[in-house]
């Protein structure tokens, strides 16, 4: 689908849309994260778990937010058991979850830095909290960085576990 908000167009991402979303994941991360990880935490994230996770787009659930003729953000839900990470990171079947008894997942925010604090995760959670309660979802969970947490507490998430994952190269990564 496709929305216009203040200037900004949403739309469903596209295959052809990789690699613009990942250049975005890249200087959102390096640059948004800067303050919450270091050097060596945010280089290791970028290589082992942040990227696209192919399955949203496949899915129709991972949408991009273009302003001014580029990608300002991007994010999803999903329907499917990973909590996080991209393609790089994900092993093995990702399982569809029972929407009567399980939360979609909320999944891989990232905003462009000249575009951050507009409102544009606002917008994109909208958009996916609407999509999965029309895909039967009455529940939502996600896993969060540490550059996520005010958003999401904004928007009503509580925590309920904080983990520090090992990346393999050994660093590890507080979300």
């Amino acid at each position: 689908g496709v929305a216009t908000h203040a200037g900004f167009l949403v739309r469903t991402a596209r295959v052809e849309d990789v690699a613009v979303i990942e250049r975005l994941i890249t200087q959102s991360v390096r640059e948004l994260s800067a303050g919450f990880y270091d050097h060596a935490q945010i280089e290791s994230a970028l290589r082992y778990m942040f990227g696209v996770d192919t399955q949203l787009i496949d899915d129709g659930t991972y949408y991009v937010i273009e302003g001014e003729g580029a990608f300002a953000a991007a994010g999803g839900w999903s329907r499917r058991r990973t909590l996080f990470g991209g393609d790089r990171w994900k092993h093995g079947a990702d399982d569809a979850l029972d929407p009567m008894h399980e939360p979609a997942r909320i999944r891989a925010f990232f905003v462009h830095p000249a575009w951050s604090r507009r409102g544009l995760g606002r917008l994109l959670f909208e958009t996916c909290r609407r999509d999965a309660a029309a895909a039967g979802f009455r529940r939502l969970e996600l896993m969060a960085t540490l550059p996520g947490e005010p958003l999401y507490r904004a928007l009503g998430f509580i925590d309920d576990e904080r983990i520090e994952l090992e990346l393999p190269d050994g660093v590890r990564v507080p979300l």
